[in-house]
């Protein structure tokens, strides 16, 4: 590749928070530039929010289909590669399908549909085009995160046997969606986000990191959905019994109504020999437990000697001591992307430590654990099959 990949984006545009969290980590490693946009339902927004980021006239759309249309009789060059979809959980699966049908890569929000079918012919399509899908799960960007795969996937603890993740959030705690609060009120609506609310919203981030670091994959499941804020149409807490493929149990918390938290993502795995510790209020370090041995601290960017596998370091930006953090994460994930599709171009094999990012297979087992779950929390039966 002699020149950067040319990003459209659909949803995004002025006053929203994920929209300018992607372009930030689209344009860290000056691998991607904002070729065009239709960046809201708006047409006055939209066309606003695409003059504030400097778009030509011709590349700011106020209808996605539009854009593609548009985009898709470009020269080869001009024309956007790919396209990122930061709209409602509800208005992904249409852009998505659309782009893929004209031949576009596609980058898209967790979850990635509003529906398990919609994930399920959106699986079909990625794998008839031949193209590229990237779904932006954060958490498994972060370089210790990778470093705890590595570990746990290469066997250092033996067979894993518990597995304890918790995401508690404090934001919802009060009727937001009435006062407001625009994320508030879109994420509490059942037309708008899905079935579910809290386990949708972040229950999928914290089951996703469990398979992502384990390897494993969740086969039963025993859940408790809640509403704890009176008025409110969507669960806004639950907790989740898990068995895993290989015996494994798990225990997954996820709440966000849990007053005075901000975003206290965690995860402990353990295994036969020894187990670990990853938090995202402290995401450069890596507590490694032993059975038989003292408790290790690892630092990403640390300068130890064949100790961090070779995803940590190649997610690594600066050198110890100098924090990453979310956008870092955030960045890692378009940076693989970035590389991996380059090499596409090219037609060039992309590394292994390229090719870790999520993809549509994530996107279609985060929509079925939405359905297990709620369906779990529902059944008069303690274990439900988790079902794909």
């Amino acid at each position: 590749m002699n020149r950067k990949l040319k990003m459209g984006m659909v949803g995004g545009g002025k006053d929203a928070f994920i929209g300018a969290v992607h372009r930030i980590a689209a344009n860290m490693d000056g691998l991607i530039e904002l070729a065009c946009g239709s960046l809201s339902i708006s047409p006055e927004m939209a066309i606003e929010s695409g003059k504030m980021l400097f778009l030509p006239d011709d590349r700011i759309y106020t209808k996605y289909e539009d854009m593609i249309k548009a985009e898709s009789k470009l020269p080869a060059g001009q024309r956007m590669d790919f396209v990122t979809i930061v709209t409602p959980n509800f208005a992904h699966f249409a852009p998505a399908m659309m782009a893929l049908d004209h031949g576009f890569h596609v980058v898209i929000e967790k979850p990635m549909t509003f529906t398990l079918d919609e994930a399920k012919q959106l699986k079909k399509k990625v794998d008839e085009t031949g193209l590229q899908l990237c779904l932006t799960h954060t958490y498994s960007g972060y370089p210790m995160v990778k470093q705890a795969r590595a570990m746990v996937q290469g066997g250092v603890f033996g067979k894993i046997r518990k597995v304890y993740v918790e995401y508690p959030q404090g934001w919802l705690s009060k009727l937001s969606e009435r006062e407001g609060n625009a994320q508030a009120a879109w994420r509490t609506d059942p037309k708008k986000s899905g079935k579910s609310g809290c386990m949708g919203d972040i229950g999928t981030h914290a089951a996703h990191l469990t398979e992502y670091i384990t390897g494993l994959q969740i086969t039963h499941m025993c859940a408790d959905l809640n509403i704890m804020v009176e008025g409110r149409i969507l669960d806004d807490d639950g907790n989740v019994l898990l068995k895993f493929d290989n015996g494994a149990a798990g225990v997954l918390m996820a709440s966000q109504v849990a007053a005075g938290e901000e975003n206290a993502l965690k995860i402990r795995i353990y295994g036969e020999r020894g187990g670990l510790e990853w938090a995202q209020h402290e995401p450069n370090t890596l507590i490694v437990k032993w059975l038989d041995q003292p408790t290790q601290i690892l630092r990403a960017g640390g300068n130890y000697t064949g100790v961090l596998s070779s995803f940590a370091t190649h997610n690594c930006r600066t050198p110890g001591g100098h924090p990453e953090g979310y956008l870092e994460a955030f960045g890692n994930i378009y940076r693989n992307f970035a590389l991996t599709l380059s090499a596409h171009i090219d037609g060039v094999q992309p590394s292994k430590e390229m090719l870790d990012f999520p993809r549509v297979d994530e996107g279609v087992r985060g929509m079925a654990f939405i359905d297990n779950v709620v369906k779990s929390s529902a059944s008069k039966e303690k274990w439900t099959l988790f079902e794909v």
